[in-house]
């Protein structure tokens, strides 16, 4: 499909640069596609909708200080560095910002090379570097030294907002990006909604190049998505079987979370504790296997995030509630407002 079929206009006023002070007080779309019908509440509003028996999941990955600014050796020239996937022990994926100067052989410091150097060890296409580290000690403490949370380009950086690109259930390290649909929870409100009798059970996406890369090729089936680490626990994965052989609904919070409960159900047509890597791009004519309704964000124009929804609800009605956030005044993107988005009757 054409990637300008999933193109709208947004003002770049509505572009949030900051979260909500309450996180669930941020405006929610309710939009049924069954109905084909939306209306405007506030997040907190979001277990209205929600009934007992429902299943939440959500991606527990947490954000790690993979933003790192380092020096070529012996020239002193500067070199960006975004952690991606780890690789092995020392090894990692990374996206250079100067990856044109950083070949096979390269050395790099960071810290005046005192807590960490690395050597190139392959070199690949878009500013893909296979980055090898020599350090002493722990690697995730050398970055909270020396690393930043990687704030995406339409957000103004400042460090006041890395402690909010973080779910408050954030858990497993191995995320270059948040799973932003999760700001809008709380811990309060996660107690009202398993109150309730809803099941909130986790899963884990680890957020790289596949998530946030744009869509560059003129049709959706020339672009490939990057791979993404993903794992699954066994007690969860029964427990989704049970709710899907009980005909309850399994909302995905988050893309993140869809892929791979899709990834999972398309490898071995039902839920199993496991783990690998996935590349699956969800676009119109997909069939879901593993969810029923999606908790989830606005999404930038013609991204892969704007077409998965699209897939789950039909492109001429995202579009359409796009249209009627903008118009509305709605927040976009990572510290946005959100959308329910379900089918069927209440």
């Amino acid at each position: 499909m054409d990637i300008d079929l999933f193109d709208y206009y947004l003002p770049e006023s509505q572009i949030a640069q900051f979260p909500e002070q309450k996180r669930d007080e941020s405006r929610l779309l309710v939009a049924n596609f069954f109905d084909k019908t939306y209306e405007d509440k506030h997040f907190y509003d979001i277990i209205d909708y929600l009934k007992p028996g429902d299943v939440l999941v959500r991606n527990n990955t947490k954000v790690i200080p993979a933003r790192l600014i380092g020096t070529k050796v012996p020239t002193g020239a500067r070199v960006e560095v975004l952690l991606l996937r780890q690789l092995d022990h020392s090894t990692w994926e990374c996206l250079l910002g100067n990856a044109k100067a950083v070949k096979v052989g390269t050395e790099l410091a960071f810290g005046d090379g005192l807590l960490l150097t690395a050597k190139c060890i392959g070199s690949f296409d878009e500013g893909i570097r296979h980055l090898n580290f020599k350090f002493d000690g722990v690697f995730m403490e050398i970055l909270e030294h020396l690393g930043t949370i990687p704030l995406p380009p339409y957000i103004q950086d400042s460090a006041e907002k890395y402690a909010s690109y973080q779910t408050v259930y954030a858990k497993v390290e191995g995320s270059a990006a948040a799973p932003t649909a999760g700001f809008h929870f709380t811990n309060e409100l996660f107690a009202r909604i398993k109150a309730k009798g809803i099941e909130v059970y986790d899963i884990t996406l680890n957020i790289g190049l596949g998530t946030f890369r744009p869509v560059k090729v003129k049709d959706t089936k020339d672009h490939i998505m990057h791979s993404e680490y993903y794992s699954m626990e066994e007690d969860v994965a029964e427990k989704l079987n049970k709710a899907k052989s009980e005909g309850r609904r399994i909302i995905a919070i988050g893309t993140t979370s869809t892929r791979t409960l899709e990834a999972v159900m398309q490898k071995y047509g039902r839920f199993v504790g496991c783990s690998g890597s996935t590349n699956l791009f969800i676009t119109p004519g997909y069939k879901f296997l593993g969810i029923d309704a999606l908790i989830t964000n606005f999404h930038l124009p013609k991204s892969t995030l704007v077409m998965l929804v699209s897939s789950l609800a039909g492109r001429e009605f995202i579009l359409e509630c796009y249209n009627h956030a903008v118009r509305s005044g709605y927040r976009f993107f990572s510290f946005g407002d959100a959308m329910f988005i379900y089918g069927g009757k209440d």
